[in-house]
C-alpha cells in the first residue's frame, strides 16, 4: 500500500490532503481485512461489498462510503496494472447512489456587501479586498488561492494561472475590479504587511501573493478564517464558506449566458457532470434559452 500511495502522490500529483485521506481509508479497510482473516490482495467484489456493508451498518454517510470505495477502486486498479493481482474484479462495484446537494450561492447584495467589507485603509485591508476579489473573478478554490504567487498573474493579458485538483492548470481571465484590486494591494499593501514583519522577498521567486501579518503565505485555513470575520461584518449568514463564491461565479456565469463547456472549464472540473448541477440553480436562463431557441418558445 505505501507504493500505491507514494504513486498517488508524486506520478499522478494528488493534493497532500487526498493524498493522507486515501491512506487513512486504505489503512481501515486493511485492518478490516486483517481482522477478517482476509487476504488484502486477493480480495473480490463479495469482499469489499461486505467491508462496505460494514461501514454501513457503523452508519457511515453515503458520501463517505463512495469515498472508501474509491480509494480501494484505484488500488486494486494500480495493483492490476502493476501486475501484483490478476484482473480488476473491485471496479465492477457500483458507487451507492449520492444526494444531489445544491451549493450555497450569494445574492447580488451579498456579494457587494462583502466585496466592501475590507478595511482599504490598511494594509490587510487591502490584503482582503484583493484575496475577495480574486475569488469572484475566478472560481478558485480557497487551496488554489492560497497557493497564488506573484507570478501567477500576467498583467498584459489579464489573467490568473491556477494549480487545481491533480496538479492540473488552468488560466482564467481577470475583470478589471479584480485586477486593480490586486495592483493596490501589491503596490502598497503586501510591502507594508513584510516591512512590519521584517521580511524580504527573496532574490528568486516564487512570491507568495496573499501573505500574513508575519509576511508569510497565508494558508488556507488562514483564509478561511479571513473570509468568515468578512462575511460577518457584511451581515451574511455564518455558515456560508468560501466555496460559495465559487458556486456563485459558476451561476453567474451561467445566468449571463455562458455555455456549460465554458464554466466547466474555467472552474477546472474534470468532469461535465459536475458542472451540470449549477442548472438547478438558473431556472431564468433555461426559460430564456428555451424561449429563444425552441421553435415554439415564444
Amino acid at each position: 500500500m505505501d507504493s500505491f500511495i507514494a504513486y498517488i502522490a508524486r506520478v499522478e500529483g494528488l493534493a497532500p490532503n487526498t493524498v493522507t485521506a486515501y491512506a487513512s481509508r486504505l489503512e481501515r479497510f486493511a485492518l478490516w481485512c486483517e481482522r477478517e482473516g482476509v487476504d488484502a490482495r486477493a480480495a473480490d467484489v463479495r469482499t469489499v461489498r461486505s467491508y462496505l456493508a460494514e461501514l454501513s451498518r457503523d452508519q457511515v454517510a453515503a458520501r463517505t462510503l463512495a469515498a472508501h470505495l474509491s480509494a480501494i477502486r484505484s488500488l486494486y486498479r494500480w495493483m492490476a496494472a502493476e501486475g501484483i493481482v490478476e484482473g480488476d474484479a473491485v471496479s465492477a462495484i457500483s458507487s451507492p447512489k449520492l444526494p444531489r446537494d445544491l451549493p450555497g450561492v450569494l445574492t447580488n447584495q451579498q456579494v457587494e456587501a462583502l466585496l466592501n467589507a475590507p478595511d482599504t485603509s490598511t494594509p490587510a485591508g487591502l490584503r482582503d479586498a484583493a484575496m475577495l476579489e480574486l475569488l469572484y473573478a475566478s472560481g478558485a478554490r480557497i487551496s488554489e488561492l492560497a497557493a497564488l504567487n506573484m507570478e501567477s498573474i500576467a498583467w498584459s493579458e489579464r489573467t490568473l494561472r491556477l494549480w487545481g485538483k491533480g496538479s492540473k492548470e488552468r488560466i482564467v481571465p481577470l475583470y478589471r475590479r479584480a485586477l486593480e484590486a490586486t495592483r493596490l494591494y501589491i503596490e502598497g499593501g503586501r510591502p507594508e504587511l513584510l516591512a512590519r514583519a521584517k521580511r524580504r522577498d527573496p532574490a528568486t521567486g516564487p512570491h507568495p501573493l496573499l501573505i500574513s501579518a508575519h509576511g508569510n503565505r497565508m494558508s488556507a485555513a488562514m483564509l478561511r478564517r479571513r473570509f468568515h470575520t468578512l462575511a460577518t461584518l457584511a451581515g451574511i449568514p455564518a455558515d456560508i464558506a468560501p466555496h460559495a463564491m465559487r458556486h456563485t461565479f459558476a451561476t453567474d456565469l451561467l445566468e449571463g449566458g455562458a455555455d456549460l463547456r465554458s464554466v466547466q472549464e474555467l472552474l477546472g472540473h474534470a468532469s461535465l457532470s459536475t458542472t451540470q448541477i449549477y442548472t438547478h440553480l438558473t431556472p431564468d436562463r433555461l426559460k430564456r434559452a428555451v424561449a429563444q431557441a425552441h421553435p415554439r418558445g415564444e
